[in-house]
């Protein structure tokens, strides 16, 4: 008997219970394996998955960028970009001198509540706080101040606080008064061209002139950092204010107004309505000042129309011979007589009636024009509508009809029975001088041969004999007093009697002088216009353009030549030597 046979089952059940050991360990480690390769599988899908987002963030960046190239969005401001630009957009004249601009300032704000809802308004009594407030703005009004800090009204004290005087209202101890920091529009220029520019309201719109007409584009984020561009030229626009003033100062005129006018694009060098208003303190009087005698305010400009009326019979060929004799004797029509001031001489030609300003023979021209046709020149220069430019306030003419009647004709032909603003006139002068062609008047810059074509109103043959006779009448005529010497200014006179009720008023005139320089070779057309001028020692005690708007056109001229590329010449001027003859005065 095998000695090991007892032990056979039990190795060999020995050996199956190691079998299963290892089968176990075995099957641990196939799981082990598998869960360290399904973790690496999902690992592997992770940065996959990562890598994909990366790289589609990484197109995406690519192509919003070749878009932003490729297009004008790229110019579109970020919201950091905003943040920078200013409140509102700047504006300046044909130079970039600022016009008008925003930054940010202080202001005074009086809170009743700052002490608490049961709290009283001051610590101090309301009479000492508007004493010191009074104090640190010399201007402010005290009454005023006292009475809102009194009744514990809240409210603005004052807009437009400096800095150092804001550290002053610090120094008075009140916590009612407060200074927030707001964004505030500044016109560096004062009251400057204040009719051009008017203000910008408490609601943060413009108002009256150019800011109400950039409004939307000076707030728009888009545009707001490009400067808007004006046509005026401060300088120009500081001579012509000053020299309207003076005028006005001296002739103890009401009011005045004045344009520089550049013939060949309508571009607007300088307007001014005085007495003008500070765009930069808008109180009662400022308000009360707002009306443009420029474009608003209709006028019957008088003897300015002769040449006009004068350049329609000539363009129509009814007026070809100026050796003409006219009869100057007063006319008769129906029941009225129109006549000079003063008697000029039984008989005038078309020299002399310009030179003397003739009433009874420009009307006599305009009766043999007709009224049709001359209704038809006065439309041409837009005499018919609101001046043509893009200030918000233009005034309607007072326009005779449809159908005019002779004596229409014959007083429209001297300036009297048509009321339009000094505008009107200034556009249909630069078409008298500048070849015949009518163009609208602008306020923005314009880019060089950006003009408007306009339209013809007179042959360009018209437009050279008026230059001729413009010439004439301030050489020899009314218009002397506004001959600067080496400008060849040429121009007209006009001496009209205001309307009132139950007809003209003797004692209250518009006078005006309407001119061009130099005339030879005509850039700028210049209006100057008084408003009921009395007669003084400066204008040896006369009421006429003669004698106080023809003078505020000869010292403009000379300041403002040289600015703007018309320098003086003595050996230069307007051919007149076929027209000389005609002229008495100029045989002495």
């Amino acid at each position: 008997m095998n000695a090991f046979a007892g032990y056979g089952p039990a190795i060999a059940a020995g050996r199956s219970g190691y079998g299963a050991v290892s089968m176990a360990v075995a099957s641990g480690r196939v799981q082990l394996v598998t869960v360290r390769q399904h973790s690496l599988t999902t690992a592997r899908w992770r940065v996959l998955w990562i890598a994909l987002a990366f790289a589609f963030v990484a197109t995406m960046a690519i192509g919003r960028i070749g878009y932003l190239g490729m297009s004008d969005h790229g110019s579109r401001a970020t919201s950091l970009e905003e943040a920078l630009l200013p409140p509102r957009g700047e504006i300046t004249d044909r130079n970039g001198v600022p016009l008008a601009r925003a930054f940010p300032a202080y202001a005074l704000w009086f809170n009743p509540k700052a002490l608490g809802e049961d709290g009283a308004p001051l610590v101090r009594d309301p009479a000492d706080v508007a004493a010191r407030l009074k104090a640190i703005f010399p201007d402010l009004d005290q009454k005023r101040v006292y009475a809102q800090l009194a009744s514990g009204k809240q409210g603005y004290i004052r807009r437009r606080v400096l800095p150092e005087e804001a550290n002053r209202v610090q120094e008075i101890g009140e916590l009612g008064l407060e200074m927030p920091m707001e964004n505030d529009r500044h016109y560096p220029q004062g009251s400057m061209g204040a009719h051009v520019l008017g203000y910008v309201a408490a609601d943060g719109k413009g108002r009256v002139g150019m800011e109400q007409v950039f409004d939307k584009q000076l707030n728009d984020p888009a545009t707001r950092g490009t400067p808007v561009a004006l046509s005026i030229d401060v300088r120009v626009q500081g001579a012509l204010e000053d020299e309207l003033r003076r005028g006005m100062m001296l002739n103890q005129a009401q009011g005045a107004a004045g344009i520089v006018l550049d013939v060949d694009t309508g571009e607007v060098l300088a307007l001014a309505s005085l007495p003008e208003f500070d765009p930069n303190k808008i109180d009662e009087r400022g308000q009360s000042l707002m009306f443009n005698r420029v474009t608003n305010q209709v006028y019957e400009l008088g003897s300015t129309f002769k040449p006009l009326s004068v350049a329609a019979a000539i363009d129509a060929g009814v007026l070809r011979d100026f050796s003409k004799r006219y009869d100057a004797s007063p006319v008769k029509v129906g029941r009225f007589s129109i006549k000079d001031s003063h008697a000029m001489g039984p008989t005038l030609n078309v020299v002399e009636t310009l030179i003397h300003s003739s009433n009874t023979v420009t009307a006599r021209i305009a009766d043999d024009l007709g009224p049709v046709r001359l209704r038809q020149y006065m439309i041409d220069m837009g005499m018919n509508e609101r001046p043509h430019i893009e200030l918000p306030a233009k005034g309607f003419p007072l326009w005779p009809g449809k159908d005019w009647a002779r004596l229409t004709n014959m007083t429209v032909g001297f300036g009297h029975g048509i009321a339009v603003t000094p505008l009107h006139l200034a556009s249909a002068y630069a078409a008298m001088v500048n070849g015949g062609i009518w163009r609208p008047a602008t306020l923005q810059k314009l880019d060089p041969g950006a003009a408007p074509k306009g339209r013809r109103v007179f042959k360009a043959s018209t437009s050279s004999r008026m230059r001729q006779l413009m010439r004439a009448i301030t050489l020899y005529g009314t218009g002397r007093n506004a001959d600067a010497k080496g400008y060849r200014v040429g121009g007209k006179t006009g001496s009209a009697e205001k309307p009132g009720a139950g007809g003209y008023r003797r004692s209250a005139i518009v006078s005006t002088f309407a001119a061009a320089f130099p005339m030879d070779r005509p850039r700028y057309v210049v209006i100057a216009m008084l408003d009921e001028p009395r007669g003084t020692l400066a204008s040896s005690y006369q009421r006429t353009a003669a004698w106080n708007a023809a003078p505020i056109v000869g010292r403009l001229v000379p300041r403002i030549g040289p600015l703007i590329g018309v320098r003086p010449d003595n050996t230069r001027d307007v051919d007149i030597s076929d027209i000389r003859p005609l002229i008495p005065e100029a045989a002495e």
